[in-house]
């Protein structure tokens, strides 16, 4: 099993209030900039790249970093920023990019030498996941929704080129032109580094991503969507000759550990203010799918996979403090003493049997303190307990040779 260290790098000096009095209450997109202290920032940047670089020390498997923009809730608008960064002062662990917005870039071929950078100064340990974003990066960048899916496309088929295909060549596609490709410089990794897929489900994208053989990892999805989803790449997969194992399927969830369940039930709130700002306040619609941004059939199978959890949530607003109990019942977040999150990991790893698993530690109100004590006692017990399950009920990870 393939384990990965991550958290959104949430900056949340601000209230509750502050987002309800902002244009259109939303805390992503339209949120006023004069709410953020760049003295604060700083000090944050610098906490959370420590916290990656002792998971790095402890034996994470990779450190996994993701990018959003306009928004406190993702501090990482620049992540292959941090990624070069990491890149130069850890030594072990695969710098997991999940991932470039492709759609958003105006040229790839600069992103194609940024990523080949950061691995050869990692020694060849990048993983470079590409996302279509949400609709608040298109928002954010200017970006037409309807040609989303066409820009990610054809960027990733660009970068691909690029790092595979020798040099002078020329490119005239939909939505790039380039007389000369040419970047002298090119990835240690051969024929290019691996690319993973992240996401929440959009049937086109895990058709595409079977089709193509990249690991698809389900953020936070529902387990028994999770599992509907499993089957829609599983037939894909089918389609292209090759039957998917766990070493095709990574899963994200936040997990928590403190010395007691009660001091983790305590600390463990902060994620209701991490990834949703301040845990009550939904977000406009509009904002994170603009029209055109999905397919039709692309959002009737969505709702369809859907319906069945559709409820408010208290992840991303949409219910009172409450909700934070029903989070925890529900192993929506797992939380607790080293010996109860191993109990709930075990009953996750059993029903959705994912090959990767991403360990979201922190964010939110969770502080630095509480963080590193988190990593210590994973280091220690919660690990180690997780590669024997992994080994145990067989799920090996994109880089162990499958039984």
């Amino acid at each position: 099993m393939f384990l990965m260290r991550f958290t959104e790098r949430a900056y949340v000096a601000y209230t509750e209030e502050d987002v309800r009095n902002s244009f259109r209450s939303s805390v992503r997109l339209t949120f006023p900039n004069s709410h953020f202290n760049p003295g604060l920032g700083a000090d944050m940047y610098n906490e959370y790249l420590d916290e990656y670089e002792y998971a790095d020390e402890i034996g994470f498997d990779g450190l996994m970093l993701n990018e959003h923009h306009n928004t406190p809730t993702c501090m990482g608008a620049a992540m292959n920023l941090e990624a070069a960064i990491l890149a130069r002062t850890t030594k072990n662990a695969k710098i997991v990019l999940l991932g470039n917005p492709l759609p958003i870039f105006d040229n790839p071929i600069r992103l194609a030498e940024e990523l080949a950078e950061i691995d050869m100064i990692s020694r060849g340990r990048l993983i470079s996941g590409f996302v279509r974003g949400t609709g608040i990066e298109s928002w954010a960048t200017n970006t037409n929704p309807a040609y989303n899916r066409e820009r990610f496309q054809e960027a990733h088929d660009l970068i691909i080129k690029t790092w595979t295909t020798p040099g002078p060549f020329r490119w005239e596609g939909k939505h790039y032109h380039y007389r000369v490709v040419n970047p002298f410089e090119r990835p240690l990794q051969a024929p290019h580094p691996p690319i993973w897929i992240p996401g929440v489900g959009s049937p086109e994208t895990l058709v595409w991503c079977a089709r193509h053989h990249y690991p698809y990892i389900y953020l936070e999805t529902d387990p028994q969507v999770t599992l509907d989803m499993m089957e829609i790449y599983g037939q894909a997969a089918a389609e292209v000759g090759y039957s998917p194992g766990p070493q095709n399927f990574g899963y994200l969830v936040r997990i928590h550990v403190q010395d007691t369940d009660e001091k983790a039930y305590e600390v463990g709130e902060g994620f209701l203010v991490g990834n949703a700002g301040v845990g009550r306040v939904p977000l406009p619609g509009d904002f994170m799918a603009p029209p055109g941004y999905n397919s039709r059939e692309g959002t009737r199978r969505l709702i369809e996979q859907y319906k069945h959890s559709l409820r408010p949530d208290p992840l991303y607003g949409g219910v009172d403090a409450a909700g934070w109990d029903k989070v925890v019942e529900s192993n929506r977040v797992i939380v607790g003493s080293p010996d109860t999150v191993i109990k709930k990991i075990r009953q996750m790893l059993t029903e959705v049997r994912p090959g990767i698993l991403g360990v979201w530690t922190n964010d939110g109100t969770i502080n630095h303190a509480d963080t590193m004590r988190c990593l210590q006692l994973m280091e220690k017990e919660v690990l180690p307990a997780v590669r024997e399950m992994g080994q145990e009920l067989g799920l090996p990870g994109p880089f162990e040779q499958a039984p």
